[in-house]
């Protein structure tokens, strides 16, 4: 029966057991010591979908969902960790073998595991191959080289290497007759074959200590270096979060025990912010995909969590010091300074904290779910409540949507002239509408939107939409004071909105923008308003595919559409814009950054309010992505993103031959006339 001695040529052997022993203790310690630090942060229940999490952990973490974006990083990982996945199950085979008594290690298990750890062992190599090549040699600007990656890459190396070298030694020295299943071992044992007996067992000794001091110093070393990823990062895809993206957790106003609101400590996030700081492994997909990042501003999503992880350690130090030495804390104090740096403005810089456009980019490019964007809104709250503290730009801002529903400040009585110029019903007018219309701010007041307002009322009214509107009881939706962090203001505003619509009864509302969109549809069932909710590209799709609305198919333009991040990556809408411009006879020309990869406009989380002080335009970037497509038309479906690259476009062509225009504009001209 195909089988081998497990400890052949090896004297001493029960020595493995103390080493074990020992590297095991280490590991214990090292957990041990991270757990500890994660304790600091608050409770949070990750536990709500098992099942799901077990998915994910499949999908992203044996499958690389997301690593495999990219081929080469994405292949060089994979070959690492299923070399690791079946040399683990190889390792646990003998030891149920020999340590368990359990016969296993032998007959058709036996083959399977010498083919498959050959086979998957030697795709290990070349992944550690390409990996040092990739980190040393190509050096993309995104990794930065720390000393624990040379070591970890050179530690795995030699582990692999002497295993096969290993192997080698004794195929050589016993003529094993089942050296083919053994491939690589047998390829190895090649130039061995010149050698002596008694050399051949020598080197197989040397070899096989050495491999397993090797291996103990892995076990070891696991938990204080990059290794730990290799449990943190599916423990952490067990546990993301899955709900609607970009949420922030609601503030109860009417809570008296609540003394702050939002976070300036790091203590005050959940575990699971200060467990995301030793998951990322600073691949840097998330700054090679941050707006604020590429466009010069100081702002990196993966040094901000980097900076957190050595706040936390920091502060661990300083409460094991204090707990050892209680009179160390008092003197530090007495000295006018702190044990800890501060979390806002030292650890994070003010700046940072402002620059964030809440794209949501970083956290749909990381591959193991690391969670960026609510670390900043709570940072911001902080500022807001609790300091006063935020840009000048946005204090006029706050004072608009406060006194007039609007963050232009124009007088609330007005909302509804545009729309009643149009023929527009409110729902006092007309309460059998079946929908309500909601066209936002932008779409009420700001001039260039009024546009897209009017082409979406035809659109309706040529597709026989029972709709209404709030009229001057609509306020703003409360989008723009959420991301800034002024919590009390959006509650507010979205209250007096849920309260307006729960009392005409309304059921369905369509929206034309995203960021409307978004928080009418995800974020107020937090106040208690649940609502159907439906981007105007969605319920315009619905309407051409029913016969409701008929389009004429005109050839001839070509677009460059671009994704609203508050519409793609908030809420996975890509097709039904594409679809509209298709079934209107338009070709669709996509940008380098697309659909998931999409390059925020730079006004989203609050920022079209606040000026571009620092580094390039970001607008200006995505126009230049747009402009290279070479098309007649600039699309979009967001009014923010239509008035930044509207001045962006005709900025960078230098005239005004190449207009940027909403999905709704392009779809009323080229309605059936019939």
């Amino acid at each position: 029966m195909a089988t081998r001695q497990i400890y052949w040529n090896i004297e001493g052997h029960f020595l493995l057991y103390l080493f074990l022993l020992i590297a095991v203790g280490f590991f214990a310690y090292g957990v041990y010591r991270r757990v500890k630090l994660w304790q600091m942060g608050q409770p949070e229940n990750r536990w709500q979908n098992v099942w799901q999490g077990i998915q994910d952990v499949l999908l992203y973490g044996f499958f690389h969902k997301r690593i495999m974006k990219e081929k080469y990083p994405g292949s060089m990982h994979l070959f690492i960790f299923w070399g690791f996945v079946f040399l683990a199950f190889a390792t646990a085979v003998v030891a149920v073998h020999t340590d368990l008594g359990v016969p296993i290690y032998q007959g058709g298990l036996y083959l399977f595991v010498k083919c498959t750890a050959n086979f998957f062992g030697l795709l290990a190599v070349c992944g550690i191959l390409m990996a040092a090549w990739r980190r040393y040699v190509i050096r993309p600007r995104r990794l930065d080289n720390k000393p624990e990656d040379g070591i970890t890459l050179a530690l795995i190396f030699l582990i692999l290497l002497t295993g096969f070298l290993l192997e080698s030694a004794r195929i050589a020295a016993t003529a094993d007759p089942w050296a083919d299943w053994a491939f690589v071992g047998k390829w190895l044992s090649a130039p061995l074959t010149g050698l002596d007996a008694a050399a051949l067992l020598t080197l197989h000794r040397c070899l096989w200590w050495f491999h397993m001091l090797l291996v103990m110093s892995f076990i070891a070393y696991f938990p204080y270096s990059k290794l730990f990823h290799i449990i943190l990062a599916p423990l952490n895809q067990f546990f993301r979060y899955r709900g609607p993206v970009g949420v922030p957790a609601a503030i109860d106003f009417e809570d008296e025990s609540l003394e702050s609101y939002g976070k300036d400590e790091l203590q005050q996030f959940s575990w699971k912010t200060l467990f995301n700081s030793d998951v990322c492994l600073r691949c840097g997909r998330c700054q090679e995909f941050c707006p604020a990042f590429l466009s010069g501003k100081h702002l990196n999503p993966k040094a901000v969590i980097q900076a957190i992880k050595v706040h936390m350690e920091e502060i661990g130090r300083a409460s094991a010091q204090q707990q050892t030495d209680p009179s160390s804390e008092a003197e530090t104090a007495a000295a006018g300074s702190s044990p800890v740096r501060s979390l806002i403005g030292e650890v994070i810089p003010e700046e940072d904290i402002w620059a964030c456009t809440t794209c949501h980019s970083c956290e749909q490019q990381c591959p193991v779910f690391v969670e960026h964007v609510g670390k900043t809104i709570e940072l911001r709250r902080h500022l807001v409540l609790m300091e006063s503290r935020f840009p000048a730009e946005a204090q006029a801002a706050f004072r608009n949507m406060e006194n007039n529903g609007n963050p232009w400040g124009i007088c609330w009585s007005t909302r509804d002239q545009f729309l009643k110029s149009l023929g527009v019903p409110t729902y006092e007018e007309n309460p059998a509408a079946d929908v309500l219309y909601w066209p936002g701010c932008s779409g009420a007041f700001d001039c260039r939107n009024q546009k897209v307002s009017k082409a979406v009322v035809h659109l309706l009214q040529a597709a026989g939409v029972n709709f209404a509107v709030l009229g001057n009881e609509e306020k703003c939706c409360g989008d723009s004071a959420r991301r800034l962090g002024n919590e009390y203001l959006f509650y507010s505003l979205a209250s007096e909105n849920i309260e307006a619509m729960k009392r005409y009864g309304v059921k369905t509302i369509v929206t034309q923008c995203p960021h409307c969109f978004n928080i009418l549809k995800n974020e107020y069932p937090q106040l208690g308003g649940h609502f159907t909710v439906f981007h105007h590209t969605e319920f315009l799709l619905q309407l051409v595919k029913s016969g409701q609305l008929t389009l004429q198919k005109k050839s001839g333009q070509s677009i460059a559409y671009h994704d609203s991040c508050y519409l793609g990556r908030y809420n996975q809408i890509y097709q039904p814009p594409r679809e509209l411009l298709t079934a209107a006879g338009l070709e669709v020309r996509e940008m380098s950054h697309a659909f998931e990869k999409s390059f925020c406009c730079g006004a989203g989380g609050g920022r079209m309010w606040l000026e571009e002080k620092e580094g390039d335009r970001i607008n200006v970037m995505r126009a230049q992505e747009a402009l290279a497509t070479n098309p007649d038309l600039v699309g979009t479906a967001c009014p923010f993103c239509l008035s930044m690259l509207d001045e962006a476009v005709t900025t960078v062509a230098g005239d005004e031959k190449r207009k940027t225009m909403d999905i709704a504009e392009i779809l009323e001209q080229h309605l059936s006339q019939e």
